[in-house]
C-alpha cells in the first residue's frame, strides 16, 4: 500500500530525520547499483513469477494494490499486470486531505491509461475524521505539534491499509505491498499500515533499481524520475524526512547493512561523513521490530 514517513526509534513510528540532520546529505561517490540489461531481465523475470506463485499458494481471485502515483506502487502495478493480466489485477487510489492532486492525478492515469485495470477513487478523510473526533486527546490536540502530526500521517497510512484488506476481503484478493529493499531497511513505512500487506514484491530492489526496472518495463520518464513523497503532511518528501539522498541511502546499505565495509571505510569510499553511515545504522537497528512478526513468549 502506500508509504509512510516516521522514522523516529518509537515503537509505531518514525520522526523526521530533520530534527538530527540539518540538511539532505548527498555522498560524493554513491554506488552504482544499476543492473545489466541481462539482469534487469531476470530479475523481471523473477518478480513476476513471485507474484504469480504468492497469487496461486493464496488461491486469489485478484490482486489488490494501493496506487499512490509514486514510482514504488507504479512499478508494482506494472509487474502485476504482467503477471497475472488486467483482469486480475485492481486498483485503489486513496487521496488524503495532504495528498498532492498531481499525485493522485497520476495514479488514475496508471490505473486507466498505463494499464487498463479496474480501480477506484477512495477519499480517507472522513475515516481519519471520524477517528479524530473519536479519540478525546486528538480531537482537542495542536496539529501543529510534530509528534500529532507523525501520529496522524500514521492514521492516514493505516486507513488506507483497512479499505485495502476491506476490498482484497470482498474480492478474495491479495494485497500487494509497494515497499523496497531501501526503505524496509530503515524502517521507513507505517508499522500496520503501508506494511500491513501480504507480499512485497519489488523488497530486493534498492529504491536506485526501482528506478531502473521501472523505465525498462516501460514507466514513462515523468514518473520514474518524479520526487518521492508519502503524503502524510504539506511539504513532505521521503528525502527530506530520511535527511540523505535515495542514493546515499543505498549506498551505505549495500556496502555497510548489507556489505562487509565498517562505518568508517563507507565514509569513505562513498564520501559522507561517518554520522550519517551511523545514523542509517541506527535506523536498522531501532526498526529491526518492524521487519518481523509480533513476538510471543518462548
Amino acid at each position: 500500500m502506500f508509504r509512510t514517513g516516521q522514522l523516529s526509534a518509537g515503537i509505531y513510528s518514525r520522526g523526521p530525520l530533520q530534527t538530527r540532520m540539518s540538511e539532505i546529505a548527498r555522498a560524493e561517490e554513491p554506488l552504482d547499483l544499476r543492473f545489466t540489461e541481462a539482469e534487469l531481465e531476470q530479475r523481471r523475470e523473477h518478480i513476476t513469477a513471485f507474484i504469480t506463485d504468492q497469487y496461486e499458494a493464496a488461491r486469489a481471485a485478484a490482486a489488490v494494490i494501493g496506487l499512490s502515483g509514486g514510482i514504488d506502487s507504479t512499478l508494482t502495478a506494472h509487474l502485476a499486470v504482467e503477471a497475472l493480466g488486467t483482469g486480475s489485477v485492481y486498483g485503489l487510489v486513496m487521496p488524503g486531505e495532504v495528498s498532492r492532486r498531481e499525485n493522485m492525478s497520476d495514479a488514475e492515469r496508471v490505473a486507466s491509461e498505463l494499464l487498463d485495470i479496474e480501480y477506484d477513487v477512495v477519499e480517507i478523510r472522513p475515516l481519519v475524521e471520524a477517528f479524530l473526533t473519536a479519540d478525546p486527546q486528538l480531537s482537542t490536540a495542536d496539529f501543529d505539534d510534530e509528534d500529532v502530526q507523525v501520529a496522524v500521517g500514521n492514521l492516514r497510512a493505516r486507513a488506507r491499509a483497512v479499505l485495502g484488506y476491506l476490498e482484497a476481503n470482498r474480492r478474495q484478493g491479495l494485497v500487494l505491498g509497494t515497499g523496497n529493499r531501501s526503505e524496509a531497511a530503515v524502517g521507513y513505512f507505517t508499522k500496520y499500515g503501508d506494511g500491513a500487506v501480504d507480499c512485497h514484491p519489488i523488497g530486493n530492489l534498492y529504491k536506485q533499481q526501482v528506478r531502473q526496472l521501472a523505465r525498462h518495463v516501460g514507466v514513462p520518464e515523468d514518473l520514474a524520475a518524479k520526487t518521492p513523497t508519502a503524503g502524510l503532511w504539506e511539504s513532505q518528501t521521503d528525502e527530506g524526512e530520511l535527511g540523505m539522498g535515495y542514493d546515499t541511502l543505498d549506498s551505505i546499505l549495500a556496502l555497510h547493512i548489507d556489505g562487509p565495509l565498517s562505518a568508517g571505510a563507507t565514509a569513505r569510499e562513498i564520501g559522507v561523513d561517518e554520522a550519517v553511515v551511523a545514523e542509517v545504522h541506527a535506523l536498522y537497528e531501532a526498526s529491526a521490530h518492524k521487519r518481523v512478526a509480533p513476538p510471543s513468549p518462548a
